[in-house]
């Protein structure tokens, strides 16, 4: 509970929003010294983050270390921007990756995104501290990538889960032999069907849960009975409407605090659901477990790994006034998702080219490719967001 002290000192003095977030809710940093005082500072969410960063860019004054210091820097989908610490293994991944069996020497793949958003370099970060060679795979390319993969007979990925199944499928296609033994995915659910298929092809498939802000927030062990919360991390599940802990075992909000001294994320509301195993672990290892992903508290959407969120697609939908109404349809397919926007236009406009806009607008506003469907009407009070997916 030291380092908890010493951090809320740190941010409270380094920090300008987060000062002025404790002195909103008439604390100091005496206050708050144990992980239950934490309770009495209202939740920081997502959209919060957001307005700060828009009122005082780029990090809205949640940045407590010179803009200098950090190795990286990253936007992500709302938007929001990510400082990345020069500290080695930052996003905490390592634990979990030794977790799933990766090895010192093991060439691994990591297909999560480079450009912009954190994944990419976070987990080359975890693997290169437990001594693995990371491929910079990124997303796209899959010929080239399974032509790589047999090339060198890599054997660990690192990736969404629906990826890896497309690069498997792809290399069947093109007769390449691959040698994967394990992967390590996260950032959209596991159905049990797909963990199933590809155990079934050889491959021990290991689940994380993290945040592009946060990191690391669990990981599967050889048990497969719960998601371990990794050390230095403090997550409370709290109910979604007051924003005050729950009893061990109760689904609500996961609320997190984290030990960073480099920015202030201090009962940060994630926006996903889940709940505390308290019992110990057969694998040994102390500590509290996350029992899975159990929905979402906002309107915001993970579609292939990324938030879509109802304020960015509006944005974007307001350079079209062409178009009268609009709704974004998420289904999912042999493990995939698919996002369609359907629009309904206004009088005699050309819908093969705003179609045609609305894609390459989605590729470089949203980062998404996606379908559009013409429509003659859509029902009143149509929500932006419509999840049709199961996950079977």
């Amino acid at each position: 509970m030291s380092q908890l002290s010493d951090t809320i000192q740190h941010l409270y003095q380094n920090a300008p929003a987060f000062q002025r977030r404790m002195d909103k809710a008439g604390l100091t940093p005496a206050d708050l010294q144990t992980e239950a005082d934490l309770a009495k500072l209202p939740v920081l969410r997502k959209d919060d983050v957001i307005e700060l960063q828009k009122q005082e860019p780029p990090f809205g004054g949640l940045l407590a270390a010179p803009i200098g210091s950090l190795r990286r820097v990253f936007q992500s989908p709302g938007p929001i921007n990510e400082p990345e610490p020069n500290e080695p293994d930052p996003g905490r991944w390592a634990i979990a990756l030794e977790a799933a069996g990766f090895q010192p020497d093991q060439l691994a793949i990591n297909c999560f995104g480079y450009h912009m958003t954190p994944a990419g370099a976070s987990l080359e970060e975890g693997l290169r501290h437990i001594g693995c060679v990371p491929i910079p795979g990124g997303i796209g390319n899959q010929e080239q990538q399974v032509q790589m993969m047999s090339s060198f007979q890599v054997t660990g990925y690192v990736g969404l889960p629906s990826y890896l199944n497309a690069l498997l499928e792809k290399a069947e296609a093109l007769n390449l032999p691959l040698y994967l033994q394990r992967a390590f995915v996260l950032a959209e659910p596991l159905p049990s069907s797909l963990r199933q298929a590809l155990n079934e092809r050889g491959i021990e498939v290991f689940q994380g849960y993290g945040t592009a802000e946060c990191g690391n927030l669990g990981y599967d062990c050889p048990e497969l009975a719960g998601w371990h919360i990794p050390e230095n991390t403090i997550i409370q599940i709290c109910d979604i409407n007051n924003g005050q802990p729950l009893p061990y075992g109760e689904t609500g909000e996961v609320v997190v605090t984290l030990f960073n001294k480099h920015y202030a994320l201090v009962r940060f509301g994630v926006g996903d659901l889940s709940s505390i195993i308290a019992e110990p672990c057969a694998c040994g290892r102390p500590g509290l477990r996350l029992n899975g992903w159990q929905g979402r508290v906002g309107a915001a959407t993970k579609v292939r790994g990324m938030f879509l969120h109802p304020t960015q697609l509006a944005d974007m939908m307001a350079r079209f006034p062409q178009v009268k109404a609009y709704q974004a349809i998420i289904t999912r397919k042999d493990h995939r998702d698919d996002l369609t926007l359907a629009v309904v236009l206004q009088k005699g406009v050309d819908s093969t080219a705003v179609s045609q806009s609305l894609k390459t607008t989605a590729r470089q506003a949203l980062k998404f490719e996606l379908k559009v469907a013409v429509l003659d009407s859509l029902p009143a009070n149509t929500p932006p967001i419509r999840d049709e997916r199961t996950w079977e």
